[in-house]
């Protein structure tokens, strides 16, 4: 007489579909992968109801227990809180990021157009101090069409501005290159610059939890980089 084989589960599992019975291992429910407090609760009170009444459980290792479950909960929640939060701060990080479209920031460079008032706005980083300091403006070809002269200066962040731009200049083509120089008992050398550009568009990296900047002329600028920014 033959046999079902136990070992053979397609074997057996297709009987049991014939039958309209489910296999046990369909049925049996899955484990829990984390107590809750109710959980917690019902083994506290077992615990309590089958301990050795001759050596009960001591009032401090009750209330240790209840303050480890505590404890545990609180951190949970803290978590939940957290995941919340940075949820929150990725949406803001998008409104912030909208804001800045069609404004200008300052960036690292010496490539510059005029703004929407027909102005071109920077800064010099200074090292050190200097009995005398400048800015250059050419056009791309190296022909200088303005200069400033900055005058003695300390070291650090030091403005320039140009206002008077001629009409011929201010049909949002042109570029412009910035080149700032500093005079000091070791000669005259080159001194970095950053100007003003417009934000053309922004995006979010989720995973970094950051901000990009698309700038003219610059490509995309991480928003930490950013120095300052103005209408």
């Amino acid at each position: 007489m033959s046999g079902i084989d136990p070992t053979n589960n397609s074997s057996l599992t297709a009987i049991l579909d014939k039958l309209g019975v489910s296999s046990y291992q369909e049925n049996k429910p899955k484990a829990k992968e984390s107590l809750g407090q109710e959980d917690f609760l019902k083994l506290m009170t077992t615990q309590l109801q089958n301990q050795d009444p001759f050596a009960p459980m001591e009032n401090g290792e009750f209330i240790a227990q209840m303050a480890q479950f505590s404890t545990v909960t609180g951190i949970t929640e803290m978590g939940q809180t957290l995941k919340s939060l940075a949820s929150q701060l990725s949406e803001f990080r998008v409104a912030t990021a909208s804001e800045l479209l069609g404004h200008q920031v300052l960036v690292p460079g010496n490539l510059a157009r005029p703004n929407k008032d027909g102005e071109i706005h920077g800064v010099v980083d200074l090292p050190s101090s200097s009995a005398a300091n400048g800015v250059v403006i050419s056009d791309m070809s190296g022909e200088v069409l303005h200069t400033i002269d900055l005058g003695p200066q300390s070291s650090g962040l030091v403005g320039f501005s140009w206002t008077d731009i001629g009409e011929g200049y201010l049909d949002g083509e042109q570029v412009f290159k910035i080149e700032a120089y500093t005079t000091s008992a070791d000669g005259t050398k080159g001194a970095n610059t950053s100007v003003f550009a417009e934000v053309l568009a922004a995006s979010v990296d989720k995973k970094k939890s950051g901000v990009t900047l698309d700038v003219k002329d610059y490509g995309e600028v991480n928003a930490s980089e950013i120095l300052k920014f103005r209408n």
